[in-house]
């Protein structure tokens, strides 16, 4: 059973990075290189935002909820860890604004999928600046391979 949930998950993600670089190219999405992280980040700042807006469902410590790769009763995956164990470092970073921004079912549904996510888009609360630096302070707390990983994914989508 687990298995075959990992697959469906990893389908999925394989998917929104596909599915992002294609909406990437349409007319009416940002110009390409536009969804990469700023030079200028603020990760204490960060740190507070996702204490504030993200660590009720991620964890205090990045750790995700229990059992995040099987769905709930309700179908949706719990929310995933986003230290190393999970896989947030996986994607490039067009992929991981997008997902906080618009939330999981609503960037799927701009990619023409349909996917009941829990993750809901922090866009009209969080400035683009807070959704980044947000994102840099997860990342700071990965080893460095994970980040060396994530950052020539998010290079590679940039090319």
């Amino acid at each position: 059973m687990k298995r075959s949930v990992i697959i469906t998950a990893l389908v999925i993600a394989a998917s929104s990075i596909a599915g992002w670089a294609a909406l990437a190219q349409t007319s009416d999405a940002p110009p390409p290189g536009s969804l990469v992280q700023p030079a200028q980040v603020d990760i204490a700042v960060g740190q507070d935002l996702y204490v504030e807006n993200c660590a009720a469902c991620h964890g205090a410590n990045l750790e995700g909820q229990s059992d995040w790769q099987s769905p709930g009763a309700d179908g949706r995956l719990p929310a995933p860890p986003h230290d190393r164990t999970g896989h947030t470092w996986h994607h490039p970073d067009s992929v991981l604004f997008g997902y906080t921004q618009l939330g999981g079912t609503e960037l799927l549904k701009q990619q023409g999928m349909e996917f009941d996510s829990g993750m809901p888009g922090f866009g009209d609360m969080l400035s683009d600046q807070e959704i980044w630096n947000i994102l840099a302070y997860i990342k700071s707390t990965w080893p460095d391979r994970e980040r060396e990983v994530q950052a020539e994914r998010s290079l590679a989508e940039q090319q």
